[in-house]
Formats: C-alpha cells, sequence, structure tokens
C-alpha cells in the first residue's frame, strides 16, 4: 500500500518531529515492512507491507492509529458534519443478511465542479489521477485517506428502488472496467428494477456511472460480509481498492462517516445540496470480549509482564478493558475484526512492547542427524539423472481448472474441487502433473525454444471415497526438434523411442507403452515414484582430521609376479601397519620389460606418514620395513 508522509502526519501530528528513516523503522517495528521509499510532489512516498489480516491498517488514518498507540500520541480530530437523516428518497431493502448496514445520500450537483488541487497531487502520489469528476474523486480521496469505500451512482439513471440481494444464477452486468460479467447466486450485488447495477465490495456498473453530465448523485457507504467479498473477487477474478478493503475487513461504524464525509466534499469541490439522507439497517454487532490472563501472557511473552501494562498497551489500541492483577478483559473496537482470541491480545502486547524486547534464548539441540528418507533419496537420484541427460527440473502450481485436469487426470474431479479455490482455474487438486507441463512446453515453443526438455516430480491426487488420494510422481514432457548442428546427427522431430529409453534407464516396467504422443509430436511420460527402484545408500566417509605436522614420504620399489592385485598387496601392507600414523598408500608408477624376471612387473609404491606429532625418521624406516616384510608373504621383493 502506497502511503504519503506528508498525509499521515496530518492526522498524527507527532510523526512530523520524527525522522522519515526513523518513521520507517517504527511502522516496521509494528510489523508492516517499507518495501521502498519514493519520492512525489507532495514529499516521501512509502510502500508499506499489509498483513492480510490488518484490513483497517490499509488508510493514512488506520496506519496513523497504530502509530499513535505506540507513540502514545493523539490522532487529529476528524473535521466532520454530520448529516440529519430523514426519510427515504428512494426504497432500499436490504435482502442479503451480507449487507447489513447501507447509508446514503441523495445530493444535487452545482452548475461547476472541480478537485482541489492538493487533492489532485495526493491523488497523483498514490499512482491515482484524478477524473475531474468531484463524486469520483472526493470518493478515491477517502478511500486512501480513512479507508472506507464509498460508490456515487448517477440518481437520475436509477430505476425503481434499490435492493442489496444476491444475484440470480446467469443475471448480467458490465461493469465499469467495461467487462460483461455472467452472475452466480453467490454474488451480492446492488441491482433496481431493471437488475445489479453493481458487484457490492467490488466494483459499480457501468449503466449507473457517474459522468460529467450528471447533476444528481446516490452516495452508498455501506458493510459488506468480509468472506462473500472475497469470494466474489476471486470467482471474477476483480481485484479492486474497494475488494481488498471490504474483504479484509472494513469498520461499520465508518459507514455513516464516511458518507457524511463524502456529502461535505461535494458541498465544497461541486457547490452540492442535499436532498435527503437516511440508512437502512443496523451495525453488525460488536465482538465478543476476550479474556487473558496473567499466564498465558508470560508464556507467550517468555517473561513476567505487568498486567497493567498490557491492558493501557490494549486500551490505545481501542480496546475496552477491564484488568486486575490476573487477567484482563478486552472488548476489541469495531475496526479490529482480527482479535478474536486471547492469543491475539497478548500478540498485540507484544507488538507495542516491541518484539526485539522479547529474550532469546537457544533451546538445547541434540546434533545427531536422522538419516535421509528413502523416498527423498528417490527423488534427488531421478532428480540427478534425468538433469544429466539435459532436461529441466520444473516447478508448476498444484491446482488447475476442471479443462486442464481432464485432459490427463485418470479419475473425476469430483473429489478434488476446492471448497474455496483462488479462482475458478485453480479449483481442482491435480490429478496428473502432464497438464501443466504440456502448458510449459507449449509456451517455450511459441517463444522460439527449438528443443525443450521438462520434468517435474511432485505430488498428484487422485478422487476416491474418504477423500484425494496422494502420490508422488514423475511427469515428463519432451518437445521440438533434435539433431541438425553437425552433420552426423541429422535435424528431425524427438522420437518415442529416445524418450522410452531413458524411462527404461530409470527403471520403469514397460517403458514403451508409458509414452505418449501428444498434438504437435509432444512427448510425455508420467509414472508414479513407487513404481520406480528404490534409491541405493549414499555412501558418506568418516571424517578425519587434518594434522598441522608435516608429512612423511618413503617409496618402495618392489619386483612382483603377475596375478598379484595391487588391492591384496595393499591390503596386506595396511594390516601390517595397523596402529601406525599411514596416511595415503598409492602406487604411483608400473614397469614391465628387460631387467626384471620372467613373469614379473615393478610397482613403485608410495608411503605418506602424518599424524599429530613430528615423527623421526627411525620410526619411519621401522614402518616402511614392516611394510616390506608383508609384501614379501606375498612373494613380492625388494627391486635391486
Amino acid at each position: 500500500m502506497l502511503l504519503s508522509v506528508n498525509a499521515l502526519q496530518k492526522e498524527l501530528p507527532a510523526v512530523s518531529k520524527v525522522p522519515l528513516k526513523d518513521l520507517c523503522d517504527l511502522i516496521a517495528s509494528l510489523g508492516f515492512p517499507i518495501d521502498d521509499v519514493a519520492q512525489s510532489g507532495t514529499g516521501p512516498v512509502l510502500d508499506v507491507d499489509i498483513t492480510a489480516n490488518r484490513g483497517d491498517v490499509m488508510s493514512h488514518r488506520g496506519l496513523a492509529r497504530d502509530l499513535a498507540a505506540k507513540l502514545g500520541q493523539d490522532l487529529s480530530p476528524v473535521d466532520l458534519d454530520p448529516l440529519e437523516e430523514g426519510e427515504a428518497l428512494v426504497p432500499i431493502r436490504l435482502e442479503a443478511d451480507a449487507c447489513p448496514l447501507y447509508s446514503t445520500a441523495v445530493l444535487t450537483l452545482g452548475a461547476m465542479q472541480t478537485t482541489p488541487e492538493d487533492v489532485r497531487q495526493f491523488l497523483a502520489s498514490l499512482g491515482s489521477n484524478a477524473k475531474d469528476m468531484a463524486a469520483v474523486d472526493a470518493s478515491n480521496e477517502l478511500l486512501h485517506r480513512y479507508g472506507h469505500p464509498t460508490h456515487a451512482f448517477d440518481a437520475d439513471k436509477l430505476r425503481g428502488g434499490i435492493v442489496i440481494r444476491h444475484a440470480a444464477a446467469g443475471e448480467k452486468i458490465t461493469t465499469l472496467d467495461g467487462v460483461e460479467r455472467t452472475l452466480t447466486e453467490k454474488d451480492l450485488v446492488i441491482a433496481d428494477d431493471r437488475g445489479p447495477i453493481a458487484l457490492a465490495g467490488l466494483m459499480g456498473g457501468e449503466s449507473t456511472k457517474v459522468d460529467l453530465d450528471t447533476r444528481r448523485v446516490l452516495l452508498e457507504s455501506a458493510w459488506f460480509e468480509p468472506r462473500v467479498v472475497r469470494a466474489m473477487a476471486r470467482r471474477h477474478g476483480l481485484h479492486t481498492d474497494a475488494s481488498h478493503r471490504f474483504g479484509r475487513g472494513a469498520d461499520p461504524s465508518m459507514a455513516r462517516i464516511a458518507r457524511d464525509l463524502l456529502a461535505a466534499r461535494l458541498k465544497q469541490w461541486a457547490w452540492a445540496s442535499l436532498d435527503g439522507a437516511w440508512t437502512e439497517g443496523e451495525e453488525p454487532g460488536p465482538a465478543k470480549p476476550i479474556s487473558l490472563t496473567k499466564d498465558l501472557l508470560h508464556r507467550i511473552a517468555g517473561e513476567p509482564l505487568s498486567m497493567e501494562d498490557a491492558a493501557l498497551k490494549l486500551q490505545r489500541l481501542g480496546c475496552e478493558v477491564e484488568a486486575n492483577h490476573v487477567a484482563l478483559r478486552a472488548l476489541p473496537p469495531s475496526w479490529r475484526h482480527d482479535l478474536a482470541l486471547p492469543e491475539d491480545l497478548a500478540e498485540e502486547v507484544l507488538r507495542l512492547r516491541g518484539y526485539d524486547l522479547i529474550p532469546s534464548t537457544l533451546p538445547p539441540v541434540k546434533s545427531d542427524p536422522e538419516p535421509l528418507a528413502a523416498e527423498y533419496q528417490q527423488r534427488q537420484g531421478v532428480a540427478r539423472r534425468l538433469a544429466c541427460l539435459g532436461f529441466f527440473q520444473t516447478v508448476t502450481l498444484g491446482f488447475i481448472s476442471p479443462e486442464a485436469d481432464a485432459e490427463f487426470a485418470g479419475t473425476p474431479a469430483g473429489g478434488r474441487t476446492l471448497g474455496n479455490p483462488l479462482g475458478y482455474e485453480y479449483s481442482i487438486l491435480r490429478g496428473s502433473l502432464l497438464s501443466s507441463l504440456k502448458h510449459a512446453a507449449e509456451y517455450n515453443l511459441r517463444q522460439g525454444a527449438r528443443e525443450v526438455r521438462l520434468f517435474e516430480i511432485a505430488p498428484t491426487f487422485h478422487s476416491a471415497p474418504g477423500g484425494p488420494e496422494e502420490r508422488s510422481t514423475l511427469g515428463i514432457v519432451w518437445a521440438g526438434e533434435t539433431g541438425g548442428l553437425d552433420p552426423l546427427t541429422p535435424k528431425g522431430p524427438v522420437q518415442p523411442a529416445a524418450l522410452q529409453g531413458i524411462l527404461a534407464a530409470l527403471g520403469v516396467h514397460g517403458a514403451p507403452a508409458q509414452v505418449r504422443v501428444l498434438e504437435g509430436g509432444l512427448l510425455a511420460a508420467e509414472v508414479a515414484l513407487a513404481d520406480l527402484p528404490a534409491a541405493s545408500g549414499r555412501v558418506i566417509p568418516p571424517f578425519q582430521g587434518f594434522s598441522r605436522f608435516p608429512s612423511v614420504e618413503r617409496d618402495l620399489s618392489l619386483v612382483v609376479p603377475f596375478g598379484l592385485s595391487f588391492g591384496r598387496l595393499a591390503e596386506t601392507i595396511q594390516g601390517a601397519l595397523m596402529g601406525t600414523p599411514l596416511h595415503t598408500l598409492t602406487c604411483v608408477d608400473i614397469y614391465r620389460g628387460k631387467g626384471l624376471p620372467d613373469g614379473h612387473q615393478a610397482w613403485l609404491l608410495r608411503l605418506i606418514f602424518q599424524g599429530d606429532r613430528t615423527l623421526t625418521g627411525d620410526e619411519v624406516d621401522v614402518w616402511v620395513g614392516s611394510a616390506l616384510e608383508a609384501a614379501r608373504s606375498l612373494k613380492a621383493e625388494l627391486r635391486g
């Protein structure tokens, strides 16, 4: 989220005394890292990383509220002139539980309208250009400043009353981005007598949008159930500033305030006059009080903390707190939907206190390493082997669309459908790796790749009566053409026999039957890892420490009969030198020819001794003599 430091100072004047670097560190210490700092016409702009559970911080006022709690300072008062509500000018019905509150007002705009220059610069610094329509610009400015989304309909384009309801299956709406969308029964819409005019909490409709000819506007400032908004945004792939805030949980108490602020700006910027203001429904009930005991706080903090201090910190965050020396009871404010457990309260206390003050203690660790799992060694062995054969290991998403799944999956998708997917294209636990690998190979071919070799080792899922069953699977695709780079390797498409050979080398039974030839000559194969041979055990030599003392080297030239292996000779000599600091024994030269008895050859052995002390020449001579005696037991003699 982009945040103007200048606008933040207006919400919390104490920030003006904090240097920019210290401000960044302060915000980060509250759990919101700063990704970037840029300069704009209004001063520094921070790119703040907001966690998914903190919709209340997605505005200048929201972040200022957290900073005020940390610094123990007061926020600037909101310049608010509450509207006097009266009879409804347009009938509004709330037919869905997902919208319990809908505040609105109708205003008639003046002949001229303008967006103040400071607001233009404020919006520009946040990457949102002014539209030169007071209702639109004011709504955008309030969104960034106070975090509660609002919307303005052209009141003269409405037909009949307004209904907040779930859509009928197959209903359509053209949203402000010009896209016609087909709705489902799970979608929440704002509708008039003609049908949907907005997707609740996401985006308005084209049919009632405000333009330069608009003379009367109907303002919308509501509260929508976060889960419904999140599901709609995923279903339609429509992620907007409004959906991000409603989806994370807006503050229901801000509905009337945001409407009043929007109306006040229209009066100032467009010389608008109020025709009427009213509210349908009520705010959702308050959250339940949460109890935090002293023992739990101490256990999470790692040290004793004062309950009085904990209560003070929670009060700074807006909680209503009753406390004694062993426990406290806190009622979260309307904007903190993320506070539901005692652990949440403890975390807030520690966050305001400073995570850096939590004492750190390394736990005792026993460092006996566990052996690597056989399945891991098998995956590593297969991956290394395919990499050596020129294949690239690939990682693709485990969720795919029903159409992509049906192309290769061996079981119906019914038991593998997600209840709350990120979107339709990610709604199925994949039953095969080949769909994603095929897509990746085709993409590379379209980008000009001459040959594509890909493989992936990942879980696939199969529908079963008890739920999805997982198994580790190897998928391979091979596409394009090979050869043609020299006269000896003719150019041609990849051949199934080549992939069959690779599968056979991996130990796949019935390799020819596993290879599939897909459209465009793309070759594909998929096997369960359980059907491949287990990996052989790893050989890990014991570690031998390095000596700080010099080594002593001796050469021993022996005449040995043909038929005596070096391994047997070395084993015999090493056995004779057991207990000595023999470091290495190698054969560095072999001679066969004149001067040697028939049936014999000469080996030059090199013995290197090194220990944890300085060795003497006399003791090394004794060890070499023992080596020679051992060699003689195998009919080897010292070469004269």
